[in-house]
């Protein structure tokens, strides 16, 4: 296995102005690992409650993401999200959140994924994170975060920080993480804290990457419709860290296109809810749409 994705496996209630679904599935580790499938092998380590149907596994079965991670647990239900989106829809509105088998969970990494060249830590509790990081021995390992974990939990993230190769985060994180108000000075001032490869992303704007050797910036892919954002983050990020797991490299040069493979991954993701679209696609239409990406924003 090339890839391990540490993350929640969850229900989401999801509204946006073309639906509503209920009940769907959805979680960080869910929408990044089904994302990084159409790349390498990866694995997931996570929790889910009893509640959690036999249908949804197969769903990750179907993709050959390993799941022996994966665990189920008595006695508790499944991690639940609920959340609304309005106008432009580049941020949600959490109307509910239950832990549930969250609660007091503490992620065991299996024996056989300690390890796993390319480890990405998805937005999670600080201390968690750090747990998967003691377990772990990777050649690449990247973390995400949020806004939660800055206000309530900054000592604990600096030391995530300090112990990652790189970080995929949005630029609202970046620039609350450093107190900084421009997207470069807020980058470099995330890569201070320990990690030498930021990648910050922008939304509909794109997405910045500060390395060792340099910078880069490239746009979002446009589209002529986006049905839901949920798990947009992820799938890029699954994109990316499939890619660079793939090809086994993180120069310069595969980053930036690594970069490229998660826009253009994460583009399909929008355009229905939760994993109906990526269920419906190719490794060939991602390719294909990467020309394309690759066609309209060189000159």
């Amino acid at each position: 296995m090339n890839l391990l994705v540490v993350g929640t496996v969850a229900f989401d209630d999801v509204e946006t102005p073309f639906g509503l679904r209920e009940g769907i599935l959805g979680g960080s580790a869910t929408h990044f690992s089904y994302a990084a499938s159409f790349f390498t092998d990866v694995g997931i380590v996570g929790a889910v409650g009893e509640d959690f149907p036999d249908d949804f596994l197969q769903v990750l079965d179907g993709r050959g993401i390993d799941r022996s991670g994966l665990q189920k647990i008595e006695g508790k239900k499944t991690f639940h999200w609920s959340g609304k989106y309005v106008g432009d829809m580049n941020e949600a509105e959490t109307l509910d959140t239950q832990l549930n088998v969250l609660d007091g969970y503490r992620p065991s990494v299996p024996e056989g994924f300690r390890e796993t060249p390319f480890v990405f830590l998805a937005n999670g509790e600080p201390d968690l994170q750090l747990a998967t990081i003691d377990q772990v021995r990777p050649r690449f390992l990247v973390c995400d975060t949020m806004n939660l974990w800055i206000n309530t939990a900054l000592e604990r993230l600096k030391e995530v920080l300090g112990r990652v190769n790189g970080i995929i985060l949005n630029d609202g994180e970046a620039k609350l993480l450093t107190g900084e108000r421009n997207l470069i000075c807020a980058a470099e001032a995330v890569a201070a804290m320990g990690p030498r490869t930021v990648i910050v992303k922008r939304g509909e704007f794109g997405s910045f990457l500060l390395c060792d050797e340099g910078r880069f910036a490239i746009p979002a892919y446009p589209l002529r419709k986006v049905i839901d954002p949920t798990g947009a983050g992820d799938s890029f990020a699954g994109g990316v860290m499939g890619y660079l797991a793939e090809i086994g490299s993180t120069s310069f040069a595969d980053l930036k296109k690594a970069m490229a493979y998660g826009t253009v991954t994460a583009s399909f993701n929008v355009e229905d809810f939760s994993l109906d679209n990526f269920k419906r696609i190719s490794r060939d239409d991602i390719d294909r749409r990467f020309g394309e990406f690759v066609a309209f924003t060189s000159f």
